[in-house]
């Protein structure tokens, strides 16, 4: 008889009789923390009945998927697509008190008489594991992405400010807080299809991190209010005992200590990514041992960097617990241009001049051979100004010809580099041009940090 009275009840309500389910989701919002409730029973989802609904069943909904606190409680009908006419509603209504850990947990009720335009919907706070800075010269620096899921989206700089540079920066282990950007300085532009982050943080500076600050629902955002962030570059690697800052011998700090590298477990990319690293010039050469008077006298770092040469930092570097047994004797030394570093003279304003590069402690002009809008848009990005324009020759000419040394000529860059330096040009001094062929850009103003809200 028990037998005959299931068949009879699974013809009515399928599977999934006794009210079991494996999975939870929510769909058609805007992320995944978002959307109409749907239970798996299974291989088919099923929808929630709004009867008992209430903030506690969100808050317990939103603490089971990994969300964050709940924020509201909606109609599913809010969500598309439109919720299929053979999808069934799940049997059971939830009456959760909202300490619970899943709605599995909370008490029910049997769902009498529901249909789809009783659905229930859920919002709780978008979720993210990371954070990043894109774009800058180092890892300290750029657009600030957060990632959610499988996708990094943007933050908008709706309460943004100096409070909320504070916690980004010691969440990501860098130094102190410097600066407030517009993420629109840093390259490459963020995709028109990328999101931006549903909610603005409004930190007080202290928290440890940016997940623990209070939000607000960001409304109306756009990638021209994607935030940028400027943090100070912890001193992780230099050259020490050298004539300057961009020669000497590596030295890595290690959970605290300074310590030389083994010339064995060491290559010139991983020269070219300390060179950048430090804000040197290029790489020119690296070698086994040093002197008696350069010698380092402390530990010997017990890992083995395998960089590419592109990494912004050594620590972008893969690395690995290394065994040797290497003495002072094969300490590392490496030697990098001086830094690099450019300007524009005979403008109204630091956006727009003539090119002029630093090489050898020597100023110097660049030929326009080869030079693009591409080149421009590296210019204005390292100059901290805002997108390049094109002005006529004229208006061009106007900032007059340079004096003294061209340095550079035949410059091709593909607009995504963070230095002119990294540009393919030919060797510096080498050039077949005259001062008429001097190389201006102009670009638009950009200001340096965005008020708070």
């Amino acid at each position: 008889m028990a037998l005959l009275f299931s068949l009879i009840l699974a013809i009515y309500t399928g599977p999934g009789i006794l009210g079991s389910f494996s999975r939870v989701r929510l769909v058609g919002g805007d992320h995944r923390c978002e959307g109409r409730v749907e239970l798996q029973q299974d291989d088919e989802w099923v929808t929630v009945c709004d009867d008992y609904w209430n903030m506690d069943s969100v808050a317990v909904l939103c603490r089971e998927l990994g969300c964050g606190a709940a924020r509201k409680t909606m109609s599913g009908t809010m969500y598309g697509p439109v919720t299929p006419k053979d999808q069934k509603v799940f049997i059971h209504l939830f009456r959760c008190n909202g300490i619970e850990e899943s709605l599995s947990q909370c008490e029910r009720e049997d769902a009498i008489g529901c249909s789809h335009d009783e659905d229930a919907g859920a919002v709780c706070e978008g979720s993210f594991s990371r954070v990043r800075l894109v774009g800058g010269d180092h890892r300290c620096e750029g657009r600030v992405e957060l990632q959610q899921d499988d996708e990094w989206v943007t933050v908008c700089d709706d309460y943004w400010n100096m409070d909320s540079v504070a916690v980004l920066c010691r969440e990501l282990g860098c130094g102190a807080a410097r600066k407030t950007m517009s993420g629109t300085v840093y390259g490459p532009v963020t995709p028109k299809d990328q999101k931006v982050f549903i909610h603005s943080f409004r930190c007080n500076g202290i928290e440890e991190s940016l997940s623990q600050c209070e939000r607000e629902d960001a409304i109306g955002c756009s990638h021209v209010e994607d935030v940028g962030v400027v943090c100070e570059r912890p001193e992780s690697v230099r050259l020490a005992d050298g004539p300057g800052r961009c020669q000497g011998r590596v030295e890595v700090k290690f959970q605290g200590e300074w310590s030389s590298v083994c010339q064995a477990g060491w290559s010139f990319a991983a020269a070219k990514v300390v060179c950048r690293q430090l804000g040197c010039g290029r790489a020119t050469l690296t070698r086994r041992g040093c002197n008696k008077a350069t010698q380092g006298q402390g530990a010997i770092w017990q890992r083995k960097a395998s960089c590419s040469g592109q990494e912004v930092s050594l620590q972008d570097c893969l690395s690995e617990v290394w065994e040797h047994n290497c003495t002072h004797n094969e300490d590392v030394w490496v030697e990098c241009e001086d830094p690099f570093a450019l300007k524009l003279v005979g403008g109204r304003s630091h956006c727009e001049g003539r090119l002029e590069v630093l090489h050898k402690g020597e100023w110097g002009s660049v030929c326009d051979d080869g030079w693009g809008q591409d080149a421009d848009r590296v210019v204005c990005r390292q100059l901290g100004c805002g997108q390049p324009l094109s002005p006529p020759v004229k208006v061009r000419r106007r900032f007059g010809p340079g004096v003294g040394r061209i340095w550079l000529d035949d410059v091709k860059c593909s607009g995504k580099e963070p230095s002119l330096e990294q540009c393919l040009h030919r060797s510096w001094g080498y050039h077949n041009c005259n001062h008429r062929e001097d190389v201006a850009v102009v670009c638009e103003e950009q200001q340096s940090g965005l008020p708070d809200a």
